[in-house]
């Protein structure tokens, strides 16, 4: 486990089954964690439950931040607006109470809070969600997930170029390959978004001395033999991620390489965001968590950011609050 204090605002009331499955995904994250500190989120008589199961020692590493508002599953984005557990957890990040958040609530409202939050980062009109699948020859870095669900052509490119910054950075792959997600291999193959794209990261210049290597398929997600990092819409990434969670179900676990992942980190806003799963179990939460603190004590969104800038001092945040953000 990597060394380092990890503040994590957790949002106590987001996802389907909250506030009993976060509750004990915050419990499991805080006894396996030494050097972890919870910034509880929600109503005080559930904080209370979780401190309460807590050894002396432990209860130390726990605050609390009494809000009683949830944004609801179905809710419309623009409801992160209002006071709510979400908001509040991007609030304390905003200012400094807490390093990261982790929510299983609405990703739209967690992804709207975040922007109007914690602003977006220069040239990112559409932040991207980003999981890390384990590809038989290795880790595969899958974006987008669910933050942008009919992207154009130029904000896939740029998100391959924030891919490839991830994979760099939270996974130390040197020389990231990115592929493309489409129906063939071949030139000219996919819809018109693709056929699009694919011209455009023939020619985008891409961090970490990454490189294109073309169109992939859906097999190539799991086989990681081709690229590290496959980028595609968030509507396809989001049913492409749930179809292999579902098969390692079916077929009895994932591969030894590591588990499907249930958690995403959001790229694109200033600051460390990660989304749950709406039916995230307790383990899922913990795992959450455990990103969170992994990407915090990386020093990833500075890292990421200073690879897209070319240089972290330069690094400026797009405080911008009028638009609203499309997500699933």
């Amino acid at each position: 486990m990597e060394p380092g204090t990890a503040r994590i605002a957790v949002d106590l009331l987001g996802g389907d089954d909250a506030p009993a499955v976060v509750v004990d995904g915050a419990l499991r994250a805080v006894r396996t964690d030494p050097d972890l500190h919870l910034l509880l989120v929600g109503p005080a008589e559930v904080a209370d439950e979780l401190i309460a199961a807590l050894d002396p020692a432990q209860r130390a590493r726990i605050t609390v931040r009494p809000v009683r508002d949830a944004v609801g599953m179905a809710d419309h984005p623009n409801a992160a607006r209002a006071e709510s557990t979400v908001r509040a957890a991007v609030t304390a990040v905003r200012d400094g109470a807490a390093d990261a958040l982790v929510s299983a609530g609405a990703t739209g409202a967690t992804v709207t809070a975040a922007v109007l939050g914690l602003g977006r980062w220069p040239e990112i009109r559409q932040p991207a969600l980003v999981a890390t699948l384990p590809g038989v020859a290795g880790p595969v870095v899958l974006l987008d997930v669910g933050g942008s669900l009919e992207p154009r052509p130029a904000t896939l490119a740029r998100h391959a170029v924030l891919g490839a910054a991830y994979a760099a950075v939270a996974h130390s792959i040197a020389e990231p390959r990115v592929g493309l997600l489409s129906v063939g291999t071949e030139a000219g193959k996919g819809d018109r978004v693709r056929r699009a794209t694919d011209p455009l990261l023939a020619v985008e210049p891409l961090p970490a001395a990454a490189r294109y290597v073309g169109l992939v398929e859906g097999y190539d997600v799991a086989f990681g033999a081709r690229a590290d990092v496959v980028v595609t819409d968030g509507f396809t990434g989001n049913v492409l991620l749930k179809a292999i969670e579902g098969a390692y179900a079916m077929a009895g676990g994932p591969p030894v390489a590591g588990g499907a992942p249930r958690a995403a980190a959001l790229l694109g806003v200033a600051g460390t965001v990660v989304v749950c799963h709406g039916s995230a179990r307790a383990a899922d939460v913990a795992s959450g968590i455990a990103l969170a603190a992994h990407l915090w004590r990386r020093h990833a969104t500075d890292l990421v950011s200073a690879l897209l800038d070319g240089d972290a001092a330069t690094h400026r945040t797009d405080r911008s609050t009028d638009t609203e953000v499309r997500t699933s």
